[in-house]
């Protein structure tokens, strides 16, 4: 019999706001909430439906990002928010090579 799959939400925000180089403490500021809550949700394995939709609206992603945290869903998550975006400050093939980077390696570790 196979087990379900049920995802870490919290690991998974935490992942991504890694990714993104995002503090807990600026998440928490953006969600209105103390950095001690968002620490709590970062460990917590569920989250509400709601908080979840907040947290992806922050972190710019798609709540199934972070329900699913496809690599392939985050890099077209990450390439669809450079190319949207009218204020860039960086190369933005740079950026997206520097975090798959970065997401293989997170990978590595876990």
């Amino acid at each position: 019999m196979q087990r379900e799959y049920k995802p870490h939400l919290g690991k998974n925000i935490s992942f991504i706001r890694e990714l993104r180089e995002m503090k807990q403490s600026t998440l928490a500021m953006e969600l209105g909430i103390s950095q001690q809550s968002v620490s709590s949700i970062e460990n917590s394995a569920e989250i509400s439906e709601e908080r979840l939709e907040q947290i992806a609206n922050v972190l710019a992603v798609d709540k199934q990002v972070i329900i699913n945290l496809s690599k392939q869903h985050l890099l077209n998550q990450i390439v669809e928010n450079v190319q949207n975006s009218s204020t860039l400050h960086f190369n933005a093939v740079e950026k997206i090579i520097e975090l798959y980077e970065r997401l293989l390696i997170a990978e590595k570790h876990r």
